[in-house]
């Protein structure tokens, strides 16, 4: 089984095709076979490195309290470590989260960056229009943390993904591995949820980000994302990003609809453009 001692730890690995290198950073409950649907497909074109983040699954258990500013070191450590800087880094939900805090920290480390729907509401404060929404969200995941925090992890597990990352009827439609993986990995959520900054970024230094970016929401995600991702495209360079709405799609297209997610990313990547 590939490990790599990273930052005190150790990081579950793959690493499959051959070309430019290609990061993928799981979001939250699941690990790195949360991208086995598009792997096959980007590593016709791409060197493509998935891994089990910090407490996820086959990497080693988390033995304090974790942070994004951690996950994203690990990840940068991860990168220098294999040798594959630079690198195109692609994130979904908690893991868009985490490349974007990257990003203005360790810039050189990027070829390009791509994101879908990262939970980054500290960006909507200030937005009036938003409050409604986020106030509704704030009640859907202190509900969730309350559930796992009374020890229902198959029940909190059930009730993020209706409530706040797929919504309702998802549970149904995951597989079942799917299913065991998010109940396997609760509490990481749970004590992400604990940082602090978990749904904060510096929007001011994304504006220094120097390479290509895009940041993309599902057409059918839920509709707390789409502000969110406006204002992070907003944030970044106008001539370097990129927006983009996976028709049909949701919080996590990579999943879901997972060969437009190989065409679309993979074509960014490529700089061969984008899909009208």
């Amino acid at each position: 089984m590939p490990t790599a001692p990273v930052n005190g730890t150790s990081l579950y690995y793959e690493l499959t095709g051959l070309g430019p290198p290609l990061v993928l950073v799981h979001g939250s409950w699941g690990d790195g076979r949360n991208w086995d649907a598009v792997v096959p497909g980007l590593a016709e074109r791409f060197a493509v490195l998935t891994y089990d983040r910090r407490g996820h699954s086959r990497s080693a258990p988390a033995t304090s309290p974790g942070s994004m500013e951690e996950d994203a070191l690990d990840l940068a450590a991860l990168i220098e470590t294999l040798g594959l800087d630079p690198a195109n880094i692609a994130g979904n939900s908690y893991g868009a989260a985490i490349v974007l805090r990257l990003a203005p920290l360790r810039p050189e480390l990027f070829r390009a960056l791509a994101v879908h729907e990262p939970p980054l509401f500290g960006v909507l404060a200030d937005d009036a229009a938003a409050q409604p929404v986020l106030a509704e969200l704030r009640k859907r995941v202190d509900a969730v943390v309350q559930q796992l925090g009374a020890g229902d992890l198959a029940g909190g597990a059930f009730a993020f993904v209706e409530t706040v990352g797929f919504g309702p009827g998802a549970w149904a439609k995951l597989p079942p591995a799917m299913q065991d993986l998010f109940i396997a990995n609760a509490l990481t959520w749970y004590d992400e949820m604990r940082d602090p900054d978990v749904f904060a970024i510096d929007l001011a230094a994304l504006e220094r980000f120097p390479y290509p970016a895009m940041v993309t929401r599902g057409e059918n995600g839920p509709p707390f994302f789409a502000p969110v991702v406006a204002a992070i495209a907003r944030a970044l360079p106008l001539s370097n990003v990129r927006e983009y709405t996976f028709p049909m799609a949701g919080h996590a297209p990579h999943v879901t609809t997972p060969q437009a997610y190989i065409e679309v990313t993979g074509a960014f990547f490529s700089a061969e453009g984008m899909p009208g």
